[in-house]
């Protein structure tokens, strides 16, 4: 007897469960649509973990059920009797530098010193080139403030640990990814501050040294206590290198969902149109990163990371940041729309790279 390829089995039934939600939509309840639009992507990431091909969009189409569960049900993530789920936002974070801190070693920074050039290239593209896409989007768009604040808020937030899972699965310089992600980050209390004041303060106000030491209080000491951890533990607990990415993609995604459900009636009324924009944000990004750095005579691999690291931001840090002032439902919108499709066209353009020969 022939062996159930289970993973082909969930792709199948996702397939129907997903034409059965879009056909109830307009005739069942609407709480019903959301139960079977929750188990299409629960089903569809199931499927794309049996091939390692689609495995890369495994973690994005669990943050896609996450978003329709908020977008259906956003009661249960917004209040919980007089706990406001919002307040778990930042220690979210908090655990997920702890985990980055926890990745990174003294060694890493050694990157800086062979190869000075190349970071101070992609710091400098990343503090140029999305800040400044961000502000000409902003301004564009017509929204209302805080959520056009949102969108300069994404550019000038530092990269993430995703692009350098991006840059590994690109064959690009991955050292490199790693230095340009820690500089970018440990500078990020002073710098985002800057910024945010210089482009975004047409729209909000911004108070400088209170948002420095909001970023301190959810990077520098995080990470800090991650290194001195990582340090002191030595060979100890290697358990914890497998699971604190989990247990940070998990944070990621329910800090998302709880944008989503905060700012659900703005994003009905304007997702649309933010979503083009961030992803217009998203590849010019990845677009002038690379000619950036090519402009400056940079290998190809070299290229390639700047690229990652200029297209694909910490969302994370900006939703804290929207938070922390007090402006999720509005300002952290733009973040909550990013993070999953950076995820998707990081997916793509590294799978791209993967398979091109370099030059």
């Amino acid at each position: 007897m022939k062996k159930i390829n289970i993973h082909f089995l969930s792709l199948c039934i996702a397939l129907v469960i997903l034409l059965i939600a879009l056909i109830s939509i307009n005739i069942i309840h609407l709480a019903i649509s959301g139960l079977l639009l929750i188990t299409f992507f629960g089903l569809l990431a199931l499927g794309f973990s049996g091939y390692k091909s689609l495995k890369g969009y495994v973690f994005t189409t669990m943050i896609f059920a996450g978003v329709t569960a908020s977008f259906f049900y956003p009661e249960y993530f917004i209040q919980i009797g007089d706990f406001k789920v919002t307040n778990l936002i930042i220690p979210l974070i908090q655990i997920i530098m702890f985990g980055m801190g926890t990745s990174m070693s003294l060694n890493d920074f050694a990157s800086i010193f062979k190869s000075p050039k190349g970071v101070m290239i992609g710091v400098t593209a990343q503090l140029g080139i999305m800040p400044i896409i961000g502000f000409i989007l902003a301004k564009i768009s017509n929204f209302p403030p805080e959520i056009a604040a949102g969108i300069v808020l994404i550019g000038c937030s530092p990269s993430g640990v995703a692009s350098n899972v991006m840059a590994y699965l690109a064959k690009a310089n991955l050292a490199l990814s790693i230095a340009i992600t820690s500089i970018a980050t440990l500078i990020a209390p002073f710098i985002t501050p800057l910024l945010m004041n210089l482009l975004a303060g047409e729209f909000i106000e911004i108070d400088i040294f209170a948002m420095m030491w909001s970023i301190i209080k959810m990077i520098i000491i995080p990470i800090g206590a991650g290194l001195l951890f990582n340090r002191l533990r030595g060979d100890r607990a290697k358990w914890l290198d497998k699971a604190l990415p989990v247990i940070s993609m998990l944070a990621i995604g329910f800090i998302i969902t709880i944008i989503t459900a905060s700012g659900r009636d703005s994003l009905l009324e304007i997702g649309g149109v933010l979503m083009i924009l961030v992803l217009i944000h998203n590849i010019f990004g990845y677009l002038l990163g690379y000619c950036y750095a090519r402009i400056f005579n940079l290998a190809e691999k070299d290229a390639r990371t700047i690229a990652l690291e200029v297209g694909m931001q910490n969302g994370g840090l900006a939703t804290g940041i929207a938070n922390s002032l007090g402006k999720i439902a509005t300002m952290g919108l733009a973040s909550a729309v990013f993070s999953p499709l950076m995820n998707i066209t990081g997916s793509i353009l590294a799978s791209y790279w993967h398979k091109k020969t370099l030059d």
